[in-house]
């Protein structure tokens, strides 16, 4: 291995500033494209993950909050605005919009118990009364006769 295949602190440093700046790139050209079509599911999908990423929290609750409008029956936009909402430290909110995620269908229970976005509420002593009540309603396996 050569001295130039070692990253030293100034290549990490010029790589996150290059990720930052791509992310500022995109976030504007989203933005741009959702003021000719606001309604356009996918680019404010891609925003809010986008804002998330860069630590843009009130925004990506914004956007997270206009895709449920758009679709209030999709599971995952509901399970990414209980993010956004613990990434805000509002649990009751994060709580309650997770527990709709999963009424509308989304079972990835073991993403659920390790998702970093959901901290926050994985700290509260609801969230194992939420998780007994998952694996209640979990489909048991019929005995083998």
């Amino acid at each position: 291995m050569s001295t130039q295949d070692i990253e030293g602190p100034q290549d990490v440093a010029e790589d996150a500033d290059a990720e930052t700046a791509d992310m500022d790139f995109e976030i504007a050209f989203y933005e741009a494209i959702l003021e000719q079509a606001p309604n356009c599911v996918d680019v404010l999908m891609a925003l809010s993950n986008n804002y998330t990423r860069r630590g843009l929290f009130e925004k990506g609750l914004n956007a997270d909050q206009r895709l449920c409008r758009l679709r209030p029956s999709d599971p995952i936009i509901r399970y990414n605005l209980a993010c956004s909402y613990s990434l805000l430290g509002q649990c009751d909110d994060a709580l309650d919009t997770l527990q709709q995620a999963v009424c509308l269908g989304y079972s990835d229970l073991a993403f659920i118990q390790q998702d970093p976005d959901l901290e926050v509420v994985r700290q509260d002593p609801r969230y194992i009364t939420f998780l007994e009540g998952l694996q209640l309603k979990k489909p048991r396996p019929k005995p083998a006769r």
